[in-house]
């Protein structure tokens, strides 16, 4: 076996393996060095986003072997001039052509690194010449047959493209004939590259099924906004719709014109929004699947019709959220709620909690919520999800629980677990300290759990004795799992597999 795949036997099962380790650049470099077949498939994906990765500056050098002679001389004077004695041998690939994912700000502080990395003060260059060699390297991209999947539009305050930039994408429109996510960030005054940008992107694909909206700001030329609005409105089927509004009420037509994609449209992730009219266009969106909403206004959120399967909430204030969960209804599945974000320093009332979700929400089967105190709502509120089988806590001391008292709350607690329960992560908690008690009384049939570390003769003999009466665990993920000493393996492993925490956690999206 090993032999046919040396030999290339098996290129689709290599191929798949290769993409699945996209991000181990280490692991891949190495790859590249077993044989040349098994080079020909490591190096595109290395190049497919250079610019996002941590890899050193120098790959910069590669690209600009890839220019013609004439470019390479001129390149070679104005770098010389500045001292920067660079050769521009020739390379076994055309790097360029293996580019997935260009983040333009990335592009600008990646060659001001590698101008660093020539040991070479970068205020010793002039903006302008740093920008016309982005510009040389823009076009090399263009130029060399790739095809982008990613674009994250983001500009510093006197970066411009170039004229001719535009009409080599008119002359290889494949460069974004293949996009699928579009991302929107930081764009000071160059209105002008970012509006034919975005013009270009609406004549040449209407493939892209992700729009983020990474820094949204209301303050934008006209131009921009109406090339964003025929630039949505291009497309097929966009999917997954992000926006952080930083509070804007004003955005221009932006949100309405997702009108058009009321029939593909299946998640919508907004940050910071506060209460626009517009946002009533996504209650149209009769396919939506996933909302998720962080930090927004009270009255944005008693807008939405909350229509959907999965819903996260990141919110300060409660009085919305029994009405969301009416809206929501039998349709709401996946919750993931965190309360009082990184902010709240006294505890939210989850009095009307509890009897709303038995109420309106029956069929929540994935559970997590982040940041709440322990408190009799709490284990009312699970108690009441007779069909769970997912769930995660992370419980915070918002006020003082006497010892006591809290043992009966976890006793209390472990008992209520319903017995569809499968998947239970207390992650590092306020309930920590009771491991013991809690496993010593949960009766819910778990196929996996998380705990935060096992670090102590009381919990080990309450896991080994919970595995003994509950057959159906798998696997136990410590988070402090390096911490495990030999005897405490040797103790619980008979009875279930200990694996790190991050090997099996689960996130609800």
């Amino acid at each position: 076996m090993a032999s046919k795949i040396h030999m290339g036997d098996m290129p689709e099962l290599m191929e798949n393996i290769f993409n699945n380790l996209n991000t181990e650049i280490c692991t891949l470099y190495s790859c590249a060095l077993v044989s040349r077949h098994w080079c020909k498939m490591a190096v595109p994906i290395l190049w497919q986003d250079p610019f996002s990765s941590d890899r050193s500056p120098s790959f910069i050098s590669k690209y600009f072997s890839s220019l013609g002679e004439d470019e390479k001389f001129i390149l070679k004077e104005n770098l010389e001039e500045r001292g920067i004695n660079e050769e521009f041998s020739n390379t076994l690939f055309d790097y360029a052509r293996f580019l997935k994912v260009l983040d333009i700000s990335s592009l600008e502080d990646k060659f001001r690194q590698w101008i660093t990395f020539k040991h070479i003060e970068s205020n010793l260059f002039y903006d302008t010449e740093i920008y016309h060699m982005i510009n040389i390297l823009f076009k090399l991209f263009i130029e060399s047959g790739a095809t982008l999947h990613k674009l994250v539009l983001g500009f510093s305050q006197s970066f411009e493209l170039k004229p001719e930039i535009f009409y080599t994408l008119g002359e290889n429109k494949r460069f974004f004939s293949r996009i699928q996510h579009l991302c929107l960030d930081i764009i000071y005054d160059n209105n002008e590259s970012a509006t034919t940008l975005l013009e270009a992107l609406a004549k040449c694909t209407t493939r892209i099924n992700t729009i983020e909206f990474s820094y949204f700001d209301p303050d934008y030329e006209p131009q921009i906004f109406h090339a964003l609005i025929n630039m949505i409105k291009s497309q097929e089927q966009i999917k997954l719709f992000f926006l952080a509004g930083y509070y804007s009420t004003e955005f221009h037509g932006i949100i309405s014109a997702l009108e058009s994609q009321k029939n593909s449209l299946q998640e919508v992730i907004l940050n910071n929004c506060d209460f626009s009219a517009e946002f009533e266009v996504l209650n149209k969106c009769k396919n939506l699947k996933t909302l998720r909403i962080g930090y927004c206004t009270t009255k944005l959120m008693k807008l939405l019709d909350y229509k959907v399967s999965n819903l996260e909430v990141v919110y300060s204030q409660d009085d919305a959220m029994p009405l969301i969960f009416e809206k929501s209804g039998n349709l709401l599945q996946r919750l993931k709620l965190e309360i009082g974000g990184g902010f709240r320093v006294e505890p939210l009332s989850l009095e009307p909690l509890p009897e709303a979700l038995r109420s309106f929400c029956p069929n929540i089967t994935y559970l997590s919520i982040q940041r709440i105190g322990f408190s009799t709502q709490l284990i009312e509120l699970i108690g009441n999800l007779q069909k769970l089988q997912f769930l995660s806590l992370w419980c915070v001391n918002f006020d003082y629980i006497p010892e006591e008292v809290m043992k009966i709350r976890v006793i209390q607690f472990s008992e209520i677990l319903p017995l569809t329960l499968q998947y239970f992560d207390l992650g590092n908690t306020l309930l920590e300290p009771y491991t013991d008690i809690l496993i010593n009384h949960c009766n819910a049939p778990l196929k996996k759990m998380l705990i935060y570390r096992l670090n102590n003769e009381r919990i080990s003999k309450a896991l080994v004795e919970f595995c003994m009466r509950n057959k159906a665990l798998n696997y136990v993920g410590v988070f402090k799992y390096f911490d495990l000493d030999d005897n405490t393996k040797k103790e619980v492993e008979p009875y279930v597999k200990l694996v790190p925490y991050e090997y099996i956690v689960f996130d609800l999206f």
